[in-house]
């Protein structure tokens, strides 16, 4: 399970940016995961309930996950296509000349402060 090593490395960021703008405690923190970046959200939000209770800053922090779909590009064609229905090839040419636009995301995207 390498969701509690990710929510230990979003807690070091929190740690390091709560010393540099003196905040004292964190309400919400949201992040952006992608459909294929292979972190499972409930696994994510059990690890976050387990470490937030053993950290001041983030005791009563909420764990807000934003999806990012999963969209590949193609190059032969110049189209975008949902990853998860079609995989590498084209639906539209057939082309495998293709690589993930979106849907690789693990990221902060907020932080609300209190």
């Amino acid at each position: 399970m390498h969701e509690l090593g990710l929510v230990i490395h979003v807690g070091r960021i929190l740690d390091d940016l709560s010393r540099e703008e003196k905040i004292s405690k964190i309400a919400s923190v949201t992040l952006q995961i992608g459909e294929v970046s292979g972190v499972i959200p409930s696994y994510l939000t059990d690890c976050w309930r387990y470490f937030r209770e053993k950290s001041e800053l983030l005791r009563k922090a909420e764990l807000k996950i934003e999806p990012v779909g999963a969209v590949t590009y193609c190059e032969e064609c110049e189209k975008t296509y949902s990853t998860l229905e079609y995989k590498k090839i084209c639906p539209y040419c057939g082309g495998d000349q293709t690589y993930l636009l979106t849907g690789n995301e693990f990221s902060i995207k907020e932080i609300e402060a209190c």
